[in-house]
């Protein structure tokens, strides 16, 4: 997660409450998302950007997990997001994203 994103999310849990922010990820491949699931719960692993050392704790998913897809528009599902569900191995993703939730988010959806 580059530095401006990160500071993006940190001044919106301050603004908003990490009890009222959901991250949701979109990154192609599951180490990826397994660093920015981390960024967000733990704290930037780099410890290069303003999430260094802060453990937001904030729930976090990634778009293809089924929580995102009932959540989601049908038509814009279709238009936007279902491509990629066929080409991306969307079984690690969302095993990446919803194992670090799992143990280091401090919020639920």
């Amino acid at each position: 997660m580059d530095l401006e994103n990160q500071q993006r999310v940190k001044d919106a849990a301050e603004k908003f409450g990490g009890e009222n922010i959901v991250v949701v990820l979109g990154s192609s491949d599951p180490e990826g998302a397994e660093i920015y699931a981390e960024t967000v719960t733990l704290g930037d692993p780099t410890f290069a950007g303003s999430l260094a050392g802060v453990p937001l704790g904030l729930c976090v998913y990634h778009v293809l997990e089924p929580e995102m897809k009932e959540a989601a528009d049908p038509a814009k599902w279709d238009e936007q997001i279902s491509m990629m569900e066929m080409v991306l191995n969307v079984d690690a993703l969302v095993a990446a994203v919803s194992k670090m939730r799992a143990d280091n988010s401090k919020f639920k959806l």
